[in-house]
């Protein structure tokens, strides 16, 4: 029996109003902020990944799903979301719109990853991103849009991780010192970070392994090693949090997995113990637009994968709405009722009814038992004697009450109905 590939799953439909309304509360937040959505493709060329994200990051040499198409172009599908829509920012020309540019997406994310709980090889992820501005008041409208996003939907017991890992400027110093302090602990650390240690020290302090936790916890800290420029961007952005009023604290460990980000990261964290590390996060990359062959456009961005949202919302008990479900079930008795059934269900909806018809052969009993587990609101009935008379039978299914009705009344008694409703 075929199965959903290993780290993916299926969205049925009992799970939609979770899904449903998360992205409506995420695009609310970010339109009253004033971003706009984009959509870009599934995939982009390689070397837009490659060349953001960098070469010893975990998501370039193990987890992106890469093919040459039949051009002999290699092709990756959408690792994370922030490149492409920076691809898009250079490509047609929007840093000569006003600054910055506010926008925010929607998409579907592929890494090649050990699935387990909250993490999938196909992920639907919700982001935004702010380019062509380096204020760092900038970084904390950020901030407060995914602090909102998630009061938004119920979300509570949330804790703001923070940290600066400087510029182009002061980092080498930091990373040299990283690669002192951790040279002396080369033979305790994981086959990975020796690796790292080579390659892209920096990322040594974003392991899970327990025991390069624990060397990491001593590790020189970026924020000693900022320079005057970064230095003073990192303290006004902690004074606007504080008159935002959004609690948090310093992370001298968070560095996030990807090489395009400089100055401020975050992370937004679930409290429980246990839990799958952040529920979003994301910073500031001031170069990336430029590596990408664009005007330099500094820039800072968030995202959040909804899985894992969704699962923190059922974990803390979150109802949501139900989605909208058929007001109306057509059920008949006959096959001259059968067919004004069908014409019936389709009057009403082009009065913006919904309707759903019974199908088949199935006796008037089970259509009723049908139309209860639906959830209708009502039911009309329609046989021979009903056609005879230019009448349908409504019943009203939360009162048990029903009435004869001419047939050209149905649809404007049924809106009248759908109005009064609560």
């Amino acid at each position: 029996m075929y199965k959903s590939p290993r780290g993916t799953s299926d969205i049925l439909p009992k799970e939609q109003a979770y899904w449903r309304y998360v992205e409506e509360k995420a695009a609310a937040i970010c339109q009253l902020f004033g971003y706009q959505r984009i959509d870009t493709p599934a995939f982009e060329e390689t070397s837009v990944f490659a060349r953001s994200i960098g070469q010893g990051t975990d998501v370039v040499d193990k987890e992106m799903y890469t093919f040459n198409d039949h051009s002999g172009t290699s092709m990756t599908l959408l690792p994370e979301g922030t490149a492409p829509v920076c691809r898009a920012y250079i490509e047609h020309g929007m840093y000569n719109q006003q600054q910055p540019v506010r926008l925010f997406y929607f998409a579907s994310i592929f890494r090649y990853e050990k699935p387990q709980s909250g993490r999938y090889r196909q992920h639907r992820q919700f982001g935004f991103e702010a380019m062509g501005d380096a204020d760092p008041a900038l970084d904390a409208e950020v901030i407060g849009m995914s602090w909102q996003f998630y009061s938004s939907i119920g979300l509570r017991d949330l804790h703001l991780q923070l940290n600066s890992i400087g510029c182009r400027l002061c980092r080498p110093s930091y990373v040299e010192s990283l690669k002192q302090y951790y040279s002396e602990y080369r033979d305790d650390l994981c086959t990975d970070c020796k690796t790292r240690l080579k390659r892209n020290p920096l990322r040594l302090l974003d392991c899970k392994k327990p025991s390069c936790l624990e060397i990491a916890r001593s590790a020189p800290r970026s924020t000693d090693h900022l320079c005057a420029s970064c230095s003073e961007h990192f303290n006004l952005l902690q004074k606007y949090l504080d008159i935002l009023e959004i609690p948090f604290e310093l992370n001298h460990c968070l560095v996030r997995g990807l090489d395009y980000y400089t100055r401020t990261v975050f992370e937004i964290q679930p409290e429980e113990e246990g839990m799958q590390s952040a529920l979003g996060g994301g910073g500031r990359y001031d170069n990336l637009i430029e590596e990408l062959g664009g005007k330099p456009a500094p820039a800072v961005g968030f995202a959040a994968g909804m899985e894992r949202i969704i699962m923190n919302m059922k974990r803390q008990s979150i109802a949501v709405p139900p989605l909208p479900e058929p007001k109306v079930y057509v059920a008949y008795t006959g096959e001259q009722a059968r067919a004004e059934a069908v014409r019936l269900a389709t009057l009403l909806r082009g009065f913006g009814i919904s309707a759903t018809t019974a199908m088949g052969h199935r006796s008037l009993k089970a259509q009723m038992k049908q139309a209860n587990t639906s959830h209708v609101s009502y039911t009309l009935i329609v046989g021979e004697d009903e056609l005879r008379k230019s009448t349908v039978v409504l019943r009203d299914m939360v009162r048990g009450e029903q009435l004869e009705i001419s047939l050209g009344e149905v649809a404007t008694h049924l809106q009248r109905l759908t109005w009064e409703e609560p």
